[in-house]
């Protein structure tokens, strides 16, 4: 597999996710940059990189509940709670 600079550092065009988030690989959703520009200063990753960071966030968050949550909640259990209340 040869290195092109223009194709690990020229991102796919993004596509609107929702109101806030774009997403440019497959399940890769970010906050829309446009949105945080104005408070942080906007880093250029290559893809390479950003797929390395996608892939490992499941175990960095196994790390984190491992290493400080006394407890993990899921998602589900999170609306199930909210729709009880409501």
């Amino acid at each position: 597999m040869s290195y092109r600079y223009s194709d690990e550092h020229a991102p796919p065009a993004p596509q609107r996710a929702s109101e806030v988030a774009v997403t440019t690989h497959e399940h890769v959703f970010e906050v829309d940059p446009r949105l945080m520009e104005r408070w942080v200063l906007q880093q250029a990753f290559p893809n390479w990189d950003t797929l390395r960071i996608m892939h490992a966030r499941h175990d960095h968050l196994d790390w984190m509940h491992a290493h400080f949550a006394q407890k993990t909640i899921t998602g589900s259990d999170l609306i199930a709670e909210i729709e009880n209340e409501a």
